[in-house]
Parts: C-alpha cells; sequence; structure tokens
C-alpha cells in the first residue's frame, strides 16, 4: 500500500472513529463508503465530496459532475448535482447525518441501532444509496480488510491516548 493511501486511510479514520463515538455509525462502514466513493480518497467529487452525495436543499455549495449510474441495469451517464464541502471532515459529518437521520435509510438504521447488525446496515444502506447490484458486497469485503481494521484500531488507541 502506497505511502498517500496509508496517510488518507489514516486521516478518514480518525475522523470515523470520533463520527462513531459521537453517532453510533460504524467506522468501518464510513470508510468502506469513503473508498468506494473518492478511489480511497483519492478521488472526491468537486472540492471535498468523498461519498458521491448528491445535492438536497441542506447543502449550500454544490458541483455539477458527469456520473455513471446503473439504472435498471443498463450503464448510463448523466450531469447531476453533487453536494460539496470544504473538508475531509465536513464531508464525513454530512454522511454521518445521512445515514443515521436521512429518510432513505431510516428502516437500515432504526434496525441497526436494535440489532447491531452491521451486515444487514451495509445491505439497507447499499440498496438506496447505490445503483450498482454488487455494492453491498464490496463494501463488506472492504469493511473487512485488515489495513481497515489497523487503521481503525490505530485511531482508537491515539483517541485513548489523548
Amino acid at each position: 500500500m502506497d505511502e498517500n493511501l496509508n496517510r488518507r486511510l489514516g486521516e478518514v479514520a480518525q475522523i470515523a472513529v470520533r463520527i462513531e463515538a459521537e453517532t453510533s455509525v460504524p467506522a468501518r462502514l464510513l470508510i468502506a463508503q469513503w473508498a468506494v466513493e473518492s478511489k480511497w480518497g483519492a478521488k472526491p467529487v468537486g472540492t471535498s465530496n468523498y461519498f458521491g452525495i448528491k445535492r438536497s436543499t441542506r447543502h449550500t455549495k454544490f458541483c455539477t459532475v458527469m456520473t455513471r449510474e446503473v439504472i435498471a441495469g443498463h450503464e448510463r451517464h448523466l450531469r447531476l448535482e453533487f453536494a460539496d464541502y470544504d473538508s475531509l471532515d465536513d464531508s464525513c459529518h454530512d454522511y454521518a447525518w445521512l445515514i443515521s437521520h436521512g429518510d432513505p435509510y431510516r428502516a437500515a438504521w432504526d434496525r441497526y441501532r436494535q440489532t447491531r447488525d452491521f451486515a444487514a446496515l451495509v445491505d439497507g444502506v447499499a440498496s438506496v444509496y447505490a445503483t450498482d447490484p454488487h455494492y453491498a458486497a464490496l463494501l463488506k469485503q472492504i469493511a473487512t480488510q485488515s489495513n481497515v481494521g489497523a487503521a481503525i484500531h490505530s485511531a482508537q488507541e491515539a483517541t485513548a491516548r489523548a
């Protein structure tokens, strides 16, 4: 793994661990979606949208980009408006808000709060979040990678020492 990727993963893990403590949104879910949506932090949408979050009324900053969507099994390229943020931290906080408060994710989030079933949360989020039918499997794969676990563990240790 290259040095830049390790640095980016460490940075997002620090934020993800803090957000999990604040909101209960699992750090490994946040990191997995960050990895998929931004190519491990290398390619955010706009300035700092690391999760591919589309623009909504709560967003004051946005950008318009060409994106690939899978609709009814067919790949389409569309020009869509996406939220934009001032920082990785802002992007991560909005993502956590979306998962824990957004109407499309309410059922999956409520179920997770009762059961703490991570796989069911991933399935529930992925079914709404992405148009790719393999998205949930990819998130689960990334969430269980040793580098992700190690980054979370290091962030938790750093937080405990602080």
